[in-house]
């Protein structure tokens, strides 16, 4: 009994290093210039772009692949780049089968789009091999801005305002950055430790300084930042993960999908990775996709997510939910936590149907159980250590459209405000778009 016990808990080495190598190869595979002047031609340059509008950066897209049918990539990279520094990682990371490609006219008459997302790639990867930065600094400001982290809205704020002149001084508490880049994106869709090289490459504009280890409400506070800085730019994301608020949450085996997430991404060796056997994630988002597409690609045998409500409402868009279902992974739809089972460790999950009216989630009292020993929540994110003196809505930093919160001096962008939705590429633009605001305040 006990052999049987080990047999189905958590362990590393599921699957042999080139089974692991070969599952967390390139999701989409780059294009070649064949392939990329292919894909171009396809576009119909439409003057009144759907595409750009569907952008949260508002890229001009039709203008870059216009740049790419012609052979320039570089100066397409240069189109994107404007609008989006993070382009390298937003081609990588974006829903674009929600965003640009969805509105695409090819789209809607074929049922193909343009592979806009894979052209992004294409263009932005050209640029960064060949380590050119098409930016410059203007000339100094004398204004000094401080950035609390390092995700993609610090880093996005950080660079225009040391673009537009101002020198920046980014905290962030982990160490070392990227934030939901590089410790919350799952491993297959940015590989060869992209975040990293798009952070390294972002910096060459100057200007820029990087100190990590520093955590809002512990080795820094907004009244220090305030009486040392021009202004105070928030990204410090959402760190807190809310509770299952079902018994025998604690038991071994139960944990965070981000922590998971986090861990994937930062081992040297996957082969070294715990997984179970069976596994079951609750959630419905991106998160929840990831961690249960990446137990798979572990080895984990059993991998089920758990939702709430229906497959309609679920966060994670339809390619998410289909890539995690060709990858074995099995998704039920209105069903909820409501006790997990075992001794020390968890052994089974306890489910109940729900049935939703009027946007309220209730159980019908049919229950059932999953064969789990390890348990991933994936339900969502709470911010965590922002000050007391700022003003909060729905649970986040309440900031207006250019990102002023209600303390004079301070704004904020990213996961932590509230606002648009939480991908990389709004968190780019909430950036970039307080930046602007930022200097030319300061600029008077």
């Amino acid at each position: 009994m006990a052999t049987s016990h080990q047999a189905s808990g958590i362990q590393a080495a599921r699957l042999d290093a080139a089974g692991i190598a070969e599952n967390f190869s390139d999701l989409h595979p780059p294009f070649d210039a064949h392939e990329a002047a292919v894909a171009a031609d396809r576009c119909y340059f439409c003057f009144d772009a759907p595409c750009m509008t569907a952008c949260p950066t508002s890229i001009d897209i039709p203008q870059f692949i216009r740049e790419i049918q012609a052979g320039h990539p570089e100066s397409a990279a240069k189109t994107i780049l404007d609008q989006n520094i993070l382009g390298g990682m937003c081609a990588r990371v974006c829903p674009t089968e929600t965003l640009c490609e969805e509105a695409c006219v090819r789209e809607a008459a074929e049922g193909k789009p343009v592979e806009i997302g894979r052209l992004q790639r294409y263009a932005t990867d050209r640029v960064m091999e060949k380590n050119a930065h098409p930016f410059t600094r203007a000339e100094a400001t004398g204004k000094r801005i401080a950035v609390v982290g390092a995700g993609p809205a610090g880093l996005a704020a950080a660079h225009r305002l040391a673009m537009l002149g101002n020198d920046v001084q980014v905290f962030d508490a982990r160490e070392k950055p990227g934030g939901l880049n590089e410790f919350g994106i799952a491993a297959y869709k940015a590989t060869d430790d992209f975040a990293q090289r798009e952070v390294d490459w972002l910096l060459q504009i100057g200007g820029i300084t990087m100190q990590y280890g520093q955590k809002l409400g512990a080795q820094i506070s907004l009244d220090e930042l305030k009486e040392q800085f021009d202004a105070v730019f928030l990204s410090i994301g959402l760190a807190g993960v809310n509770a299952l608020r079902a018994e025998g949450e604690d038991l071994k085996g139960v944990r965070d999908a981000v922590e998971f997430i986090a861990d994937l991404r930062q081992a040297d060796d996957l082969t070294t990775l715990p997984v179970g056997r069976n596994v079951v994630v609750i959630g419905g988002g991106m998160t929840a996709v990831d961690a249960a597409v990446q137990s798979k690609l572990l080895g984990a045998e059993n991998v089920t997510i758990a939702y709430r409500r229906s497959r309609e409402e679920m966060g994670a868009s339809r390619f998410e939910q289909d890539l995690a279902a060709s990858k074995g992974v099995k998704l039920m739809f209105n069903v909820m936590p409501v006790a997990i089972h075992g001794e020390e460790a968890v052994s089974e999950i306890e489910l109940e149907y729900t049935e939703v009216s009027g946007g309220k989630v209730t159980g019908t009292g049919e229950r059932f159980r999953l064969v789990a020993d390890q348990v991933f929540k994936a339900i969502g994110q709470t911010l965590e250590g922002q000050p007391d003196a700022i003003a909060l809505e729905g649970g986040r930093i309440k900031v207006d459209a250019n990102g002023r919160t209600s303390v004079a001096g301070v704004w904020a962008g990213g996961d932590c405000a509230s606002g648009g939705e939480d991908l990389t590429v709004t968190a780019v633009a909430e950036g970039r778009d307080a930046a602007m605001d930022i200097h030319s305040s300061l600029m008077g």
